[in-house]
C-alpha cells in the first residue's frame, strides 16, 4: 500500500448489517470498521425491532482490495451479520448514469399530432428553409457531442471506446449539473484520424458543440484543429485547454503566495501529451520564459530522435531555452515549479527538496 493512500469516497462500500439493538452494538461495529483502516461516511437505518437493527452502512477504503477485504472480513464477524454489501461507484454506473428524457409530455393525440405526424413536418420544412432556426426549433441550441475514441482516458490511456463510455457519461452528468446543458457521448471505433473527423461532421447537424475527449496525441492536435476550420459550431478539446486554463488559474493564485514573477519562473512539465502542450503553450502565452517539457525519455531538446512528433518538434523553438538534457529528476534540480500531467510516482520528496524556495506543485 502506498504509505499516503487515505480512505475515498471513490472506492466505497455499502454494507447492510444486522446488529443487536443493545447500547453500544453500534459503536463496536464502527470501531471494527476504525481498525481496518476504513472510514465512516454514511449510516441509514432500514429497519428495527427489540432484538435487532438493521442499517445500511457505507464506508471509504484506500482502494479496490482494500475495500474486498473489509467486506471478507465483515462476514466472519462477531459484531454483526453481512446481510449484502456492495460496491458504491459501480451500482452507481448499474445501467448507466444518464438517460433521455422528454420535455414535452404527450396527454391526448392533439399534442401528439403537433409533437410527431402530422403537425412536425411543418416544423422540418421551416428548418429545411431557414437551417439557422434548428437553434430555436431543436436540440441543436442546447446540446454537445462528447466525442472520444477512447485512446487516452483519465490515467487509464488506451482502453477502447466501450472502457471510454463511463467517462463520457459522467462528462454528460457535469454539463447538464453544472451547466443545464444536454451532452450525449460518442465513443467512436476507429482511432483513424480522417474517419474521426468525418465521423464527427456527419453527426454534427444535431449539436450545438463538440466536446473532444481524451483522444491521444498527436493525433488530438490536427483532429482539434481541422474541426474547428470544418465546422460551423465550436469545437474543444477538454485535455487540451479545460487543463490548461485551470492549470494557470492555479498558477496565478500560488504566484500571489509565493511572492513570485511569472516572467521569473523556471517550468519543469513532465508528460508531453494533450494536457502538457496545452498548459506549455497557455503558460508562454501568459509571460512564463522558460519550461522545461520532459516525457518518459527525458528533457525534449533541439537534436534530440527518440519519441518526437510535429508538435515537441515546434514547441522547442520556445521552450527549453538553455537545451537542457536529463532526466526529469536533474531538470528540477533549482526549478520554481512542477506540472504533473503524466503517470504518478514520476517525482519523490527528495526531488522536491532539490527545487526553489517555495516550490509550486501541480502534482
Amino acid at each position: 500500500m502506498d504509505s499516503f493512500e487515505r480512505p475515498s469516497a471513490g472506492y466505497s462500500v455499502t454494507l447492510r448489517l444486522r446488529i443487536e439493538n443493545k447500547p453500544g452494538a453500534f459503536a463496536r461495529v464502527c470501531e471494527r470498521f476504525g481498525s481496518l483502516g476504513a472510514s465512516l461516511a454514511e449510516v441509514t437505518l432500514v429497519d428495527s425491532d427489540f432484538a435487532h437493527t438493521v442499517r445500511d452502512v457505507t464506508v471509504s477504503c484506500r482502494n479496490e482490495a482494500h475495500s474486498m477485504s473489509l467486506i471478507e472480513e465483515m462476514r466472519s464477524s462477531n459484531t454483526a451479520v453481512l446481510l449484502q454489501a456492495h460496491d458504491d461507484t459501480f451500482e452507481l454506473h448499474r445501467g448507466g448514469k444518464i438517460e433521455v428524457v422528454s420535455r414535452s409530455v404527450i396527454k391526448n393525440r392533439d399534442q401528439l399530432s403537433r409533437a410527431y405526424t402530422p403537425g412536425v413536418a411543418r416544423v422540418c420544412l421551416e428548418l429545411q428553409k431557414n437551417p439557422h432556426q434548428a437553434y430555436t426549433y431543436s436540440l441543436k441550441g442546447n446540446c454537445v457531442a462528447v466525442v472520444s475514441d477512447g485512446t487516452a482516458v483519465l490515467g487509464l490511456g488506451d482502453i477502447g471506446p466501450k472502457g471510454a463510455i463511463p467517462v463520457m457519461e459522467g462528462k454528460a452528468m457535469l454539463f447538464k449539473q453544472f451547466a443545464g446543458i444536454d451532452g450525449f457521448p460518442i465513443c467512436l471505433d476507429t482511432k483513424d484520424t480522417e474517419e474521426i473527423i468525418r465521423a464527427v461532421k456527419n453527426i454534427a447537424p444535431v449539436f450545438g458543440g463538440v466536446n473532444l475527449e481524451d483522444i491521444s496525441a498527436p493525433r488530438c492536435f490536427e483532429i482539434e484543429e481541422r474541426l474547428r476550420a470544418e465546422l460551423d459550431i465550436p469545437v474543444f478539446h477538454d485535455d487540451q485547454h479545460g487543463t490548461a486554463v485551470v492549470v494557470l488559474a492555479g498558477v496565478l493564485n500560488a504566484l500571489k503566495i509565493v511572492g513570485k514573477d511569472i516572467a521569473d519562473l523556471k517550468i519543469v512539465v513532465n508528460g508531453f501529451g494533450a494536457s502538457g502542450v496545452a498548459c506549455t503553450k497557455m503558460l508562454l502565452k501568459a509571460g512564463v520564459k522558460n519550461v522545461i517539457p520532459c516525457d518518459t525519455a527525458g528533457s525534449i531538446y533541439r537534436g534530440r530522435t527518440e519519441r518526437m512528433n510535429s508538435m515537441k518538434e515546434k514547441l522547442l523553438t520556445v521552450t527549453n531555452p538553455d537545451n537542457f538534457k536529463g532526466t526529469v529528476k536533474e531538470a528540477l534540480v533549482g526549478a520554481d515549479m512542477f506540472l504533473g500531467v503524466s503517470s504518478p510516482g514520476a517525482i519523490t520528496r527528495a526531488d522536491v527538496a532539490r527545487m526553489n524556495r517555495d516550490p509550486i506543485i501541480f502534482a
